[in-house]
């Protein structure tokens, strides 16, 4: 994550790497925010405070992990974020929020717009008197998380350039 994208919240947002109970018990939060992040998220936390995550998915399609990559192979050029709340399922939880976001240019360019959506997200959020959830409604379907060797790209498979360029112009 980029710091500089969190400077336009005000002071009272504190903003954490990685989950430290202890600083969060603390702090006593009205709300945690999880930008980006790709880990279960314990139950002691989600049942004592009120956890939103933001995923890279139309929720409930595309729970799970790498679900950019997963898009883009696809053939997916947009999708939505959704803020939705933790549960004891993953990326199952309601939602209360969900808004565009492009698939594309590089997976840089990609993961900071991500970012910047999710900050004007929180804002939003963050101003709402009453926050309703929805509940998640549709076609679920579960993305396994890539493996750096599913990236890899293996030359031997392709007996010609323009089966190369095919691969590629349609990845």
């Amino acid at each position: 994550w980029d710091k500089n994208n969190f400077r336009e919240l005000d002071q009272n947002f504190i903003f954490l790497k990685n989950i430290k109970h202890s600083k969060i018990k603390k702090i006593n939060p009205k709300i945690i925010f999880f930008i980006h992040w790709s880990k279960i998220i314990a139950k002691n936390l989600y049942n004592k405070y009120l956890c939103i995550q933001f995923h890279s998915s139309n929720l409930p399609e595309g729970r799970g992990g790498s679900p950019i990559q997963h898009q883009i192979l696809l053939n997916a050029r947009k999708t939505k974020l959704t803020a939705f709340k933790v549960s004891n399922q993953l990326d199952a939880g309601p939602f209360c929020l969900k808004e565009n976001l492009s698939l594309k240019g590089s997976a840089e360019e990609i993961l900071k717009r991500m970012e910047l959506t999710s900050i004007n997200m929180i804002k939003k959020i963050s101003k709402t008197k009453k926050l309703k959830f929805k509940k998640q409604i549709g076609k679920t379907t579960l993305f396994k998380r890539r493996k750096p060797t599913e990236s890899q790209i293996k030359f031997k498979k392709f007996d010609s350039i323009k089966k190369l360029y095919d691969f590629f112009k349609n990845a």
